[in-house]
């Protein structure tokens, strides 16, 4: 018997031909027997050859690699750790070229000064949001390259010749991005002469945060299906993109929810109102949004806030109205003549104790003015 006959059973006709090219295909360029059968038994055949694209060819263990790089195995492992990413025993062959190169490239990183902790730090926020292009971009090339009724050999040889077309044209976008990105952090940053004194970046600014979820996103979540629940979380960051300008910055956004921040209270207040008419005039099937804004102490780490005004910024979105914009009373003091202000009453926000509340709506809108 053939000893590709195994990964054949349950097939038969034009599938049992398709599955026989891509397997002798596989086999011809060097992938065990024993790959091959995982690969059919985890339903991932198809994805072989593009795996064989994006790693290359296997031949270094971890202690390999940090001999080869001359750096120390457990910051190696400890990176790749970090990063998100399967780290395999010492011993085992489970890396290729491009892992050497990455890892002399930390090495020279390390060597300049920068800090293990600080590498590992910065490597957890690269692995969460390059987790998140890889998904991104594994989605659109699927619906881009996958067809109804179509043949594994096929499927697999149209996946890795649209990998191998991509992948020279990612580093050069995701440089310029990140570029891009660092350059509008710096025309944001304060570098004056108290963080030179210091040498010490991340101190707590005041900051205006705010969060909007969409209303009844849970609940909505029993009733349609996952497909529909995602177009609507994606709506929601495409509306706060068309809302949000500079110098608002989207921190993040968590399925039904967006967090923005401004040092500014004025323009974050006009971006969270924008968009909260973008969300009403998507009709009456999306959810509603209600917002919070505090302004307060709040400290920058790995692109994310933290301090008491993301705490109550937080609490009062749980206590705002769908279609409302809540604020306490610092935001309301420090946008006081850019909107009209209804006085929302004093609530005891866990944490913190009582807090005066006001709702912001766009000049000219109502509200009793002085917030009484």
């Amino acid at each position: 018997m053939d000893e590709l006959d195994p990964l054949l059973e349950g097939l038969d006709g034009d599938a049992r031909e398709a599955r026989r090219r891509l397997l002798e295909r596989l086999r011809s360029d060097g992938v065990s027997l024993h790959e091959l059968r995982r690969a059919v038994e985890e339903d991932r055949l198809v994805l072989l050859p593009v795996e064989r694209e994006l790693h290359g060819d296997v031949r270094y263990s971890a202690e390999d690699i940090a001999r080869e790089a001359g750096i120390d195995a457990g910051a190696l492992t400890a990176v790749m750790r970090a990063t998100g990413l399967p780290v395999a025993p010492d011993d085992e062959p489970a890396y290729g070229e491009r892992d050497l190169d990455m890892a002399r490239r930390l090495k020279g990183a390390l060597d300049t000064g920068l800090p293990l902790e600080g590498v590992l730090d910065t490597q957890r926020v690269l692995g969460r949001s390059v987790g998140q292009i890889a998904a991104a971009m594994r989605t659109m090339v699927g619906e881009a390259f996958l067809y109804e009724n179509d043949r594994e050999d096929e499927a697999a040889q149209r996946l890795a010749d649209a990998t191998r077309m991509l992948m020279p044209a990612i580093g050069p976008t995701l440089e310029y991005f990140f570029a891009r990105h660092l350059l509008e952090r710096i025309r944001t940053d304060v570098l004056g002469l108290d963080i030179l004194e210091t040498g010490r970046l991340g101190q707590a600014r005041e900051t205006a945060v705010a969060f909007s979820d969409l209303v009844g996103f849970t609940r909505l979540g029993g009733s349609v299906g996952a497909e529909d629940l995602g177009t609507v979380a994606r709506r929601l960051e495409v509306l706060t993109e068309n809302a949000v300008h500079q110098p608002v910055r989207v921190i993040k956004t968590i399925g039904d929810a967006v967090m923005l921040s401004c040092t500014e209270p004025a323009q974050l207040v006009e971006a969270t109102l924008e968009l909260n008419d973008a969300v009403e005039a998507e009709g009456g099937e999306f959810p509603k949004l209600r917002t919070g804004i505090a302004f307060g102490a709040a400290v920058e780490r790995d692109g994310d806030l933290y301090g008491h005004a993301v705490n109550l910024a937080s609490r009062l979105t749980e206590l705002a109205r769908p279609g409302s914009v809540l604020v306490d009373e610092e935001v309301r003091e420090a946008a006081a003549d850019h909107f009209a202000w209804s006085f929302a009453g004093v609530r005891r926000v866990k944490g913190v104790g009582e807090v005066k509340l006001f709702r912001a709506r766009p000049a000219g809108g109502g509200g009793d003015g002085d917030g009484s």
